[in-house]
């Protein structure tokens, strides 16, 4: 019984001995598309994280009207905000934060000075300064927070900012479509690989069929075949991952061009990647040899 088990993981690593060259070029072409699917992935997910954070940091401004500057006035309009879906946290800012916040954005003292007589009868507004959880959500909850009364003024970027959002989950979604594509040539290398293979055993197979084997017992040690390729092909680029990325992140400090682009912290991210990269050979290698033989054994009956 035991050795029924075993006999297809036997049969698989004797198929990698037999036909060393030609899984050993196919494990090398794996190899290099993992390399380029788990760059992707780096790149991916650090970009992601990014872009999200730079959709969070577009605020929507809130200027509260003249009139309805009271507790009580205030109070309905922050609870009317919140209470729209999609708004993560509304922060209150009053008209003497914003007359203090907008002479210190000047660096000049004789200019700071010349506004100093507008601090008894400040020109500035109350203000709420509105995040959303989802950037896409931008543009409605502005339009929405605008219909409510008190509300003087609502900016947010207008149009620029909803295109470079648009632009950002483009870009991701590239990346995505990108390690997709990768992954389905790396299917057809161990296609490939595997029909040599059953062509070379064209025979034996044959041989197996007369004496009654099923073709799940034909199938199996190829599958077992493909899976250790796929997996044999995961082995360097997970390395790179592992060491890689380690470096990178203390080459860098954790931040690339600017503190405003900070990488994911090495672990438990690398060990993700790894993971995902070892999946991916795996289910690749499995994938593509059992549509090759499953296509063999049909046209063989």
């Amino acid at each position: 019984m035991i050795s029924r088990l075993f006999r297809p993981v036997i049969e698989g690593f004797r198929g990698v001995i037999r036909h060393g060259s030609m899984a050993l070029s196919s494990s090398l072409a794996v190899t290099i598309t993992l390399f380029i699917i788990s760059l992707f992935l780096v790149l991916t997910f650090n970009f992601r994280r990014f872009t999200q954070g730079l959709e969070q940091s577009v605020q929507i401004s809130v200027l509260v009207d003249y009139g309805s500057e009271s507790a009580e006035e205030e109070g309905r309009i922050s609870t009317a905000i919140q209470n729209i879906e999609g708004v993560s946290s509304v922060n209150y800012s009053s008209k003497a934060d914003e007359f203090e916040y907008y002479i210190n954005s000047f660096n000049d003292e004789k200019t700071k000075e010349a506004f100093e007589p507008f601090r008894d009868d400040n020109p500035m507004h109350d203000a709420y300064y509105v995040e959303v959880s989802d950037g896409s959500l931008l543009e409605g909850i502005a339009a929405e927070i605008q219909t409510i009364p008190g509300v003087y003024r609502v900016n947010f970027g207008g149009s620029s900012a909803v295109k470079l959002i648009t632009a950002l989950r483009t870009v991701r979604l590239f990346g995505g479509g990108l390690a997709l594509v990768l992954s389905l040539l790396a299917i057809s290398l161990i296609q490939n690989t595997i029909k040599l293979t059953i062509q070379a055993r064209a025979d034996e197979i044959a041989i197996m069929r007369n004496v009654g084997a099923k073709n799940g017992f034909i199938r199996a040690p190829f599958l077992v075949e493909g899976i250790l390729i796929g997996f044999l092909g995961s082995i360097l680029p997970a390395a790179a991952v592992y060491f890689g990325y380690q470096y990178l992140y203390k080459f860098t400090g954790g931040a690339v061009i600017s503190n405003m682009f900070t990488l994911i912290e090495p672990f438990p991210f690398i060990w993700y990647i790894i993971g995902a990269v070892c999946v991916i050979g795996i289910l690749v290698g499995f994938i593509g040899s059992y549509f090759s033989v499953t296509r063999y054994l049909r046209w063989r009956r």
